[in-house]
């Protein structure tokens, strides 16, 4: 049997696709691995096994470009990779079945519970969760008692793009000018975990991975550690069992303060940049996720994975000829 991948907006994933390789292999499946790509340069592709190039996701033609990759080379599992795909895509997974392929998104609830930072607010005051309060910025530049630090960001921003600290009255009224439809939010002092949640077909939790923040470049972790804390590791749980129509890989955010709080920020329904972490501890998503697919999966302890094991990231290139980016 051949078990055929595509990866869409592969862009960086390097490290996934490999993921993805040795679950195959060690599946003792035979499969090829696809990526599609708006850059001819972008580096994950060249450690597919083939490449497409895609228009933009925003295109009209994006969807039925992908249906016929699919069909082409007999996809049975679409795995996308960037936030702004997301919303794009799941309207369309009954397309993407009735041409035999498991689209790996979340329900178009799901996104739009993700994609806007106040959404992502309301649904965790809904299920009980402590999440930071969304602060009206007049009334802070207004109000004598205003306790500064804040965090203001984009509503609909990712990656980290356009967060800033605001230390004072003075950044709070530029940056509120400055930045895309900026929340201000209470500003949360300890440490940051990013929760990697493998979520079933039936929407039940599989496995929950806190990884601890220790560095980040541009948004994504560099340094990081597992961390088998129970009480982090069930708040996640019931995060993503609560989404209406969470499905695979879900990466949660979220503060333990100094005082024991569990403080959640942000979600995002796919495959986080520090997954390969959770990965080389153990909790091999990519190979439970085809498991599932084939009716292989045999149960595991939710927190089945290595504890205190550290990743520390550094470059690495690709080389390939000029004339096959060009």
């Amino acid at each position: 049997m051949s078990f055929n991948v595509l990866f869409t907006s592969a862009g960086r994933r390097v490290s996934l696709i490999r993921n993805f390789r040795a679950a195959l292999d060690g599946l003792g499946l035979a499969g090829k691995l696809v990526t599609a790509d708006l850059q001819t340069n972008a580096p994950a592709p060249f450690v597919a096994d083939q490449r497409e190039l895609v228009p933009r996701v925003s295109d009209p033609a994006y969807i039925d470009t992908l249906l016929e990759i699919c069909r082409r080379h007999d996809i049975k599992l679409v795995v996308p990779l960037i936030d702004t795909e997301l919303p794009i895509l799941a309207p369309h997974r009954e397309d993407f079945a009735r041409a035999g392929v498991t689209l790996l998104v979340s329900s178009t609830d799901v996104n739009r519970i993700c994609f806007d930072k106040r959404q992502t607010a309301r649904f965790f005051r809904s299920i009980g969760v402590d999440t930071p309060a969304i602060i009206d910025p007049a009334s802070i530049l207004s109000g004598a008692d205003a306790r500064y630090p804040y965090l203001l960001k984009p509503a609909a921003g990712s990656s980290s793009v356009g967060v800033t600290k605001i230390n004072d009255a003075r950044e709070l009224a530029f940056f509120l000018e400055y930045v895309s439809d900026p929340i201000v939010q209470e500003f949360i002092r300890g440490e940051e975990y990013t929760l990697d949640i493998l979520v079933d077909f039936a929407g039940k939790v599989r496995s929950v991975v806190p990884r601890l923040r220790i560095e980040t470049r541009a948004g994504e972790v560099s340094k990081g550690l597992t961390v088998k804390n129970r009480a982090i590791i069930e708040a996640g749980r019931r995060v993503a069992e609560s989404l209406p129509g969470a499905l695979g890989c879900v990466t949660v955010q979220c503060f333990l303060t100094p005082e024991g709080r569990i403080v959640f920020i942000e979600i995002n329904p796919r495959f986080g940049g520090g997954f390969p972490l959770a990965a080389a501890a153990g909790a091999d998503f990519p190979r439970w996720i085809i498991e599932m697919m084939l009716g292989r999966y045999c149960e595991r302890p939710i927190d089945a994975w290595q504890d205190d094991l550290a990743m520390l990231r550094y470059d690495e290139g690709i080389f390939v000829e000029g004339s096959l980016i060009r």
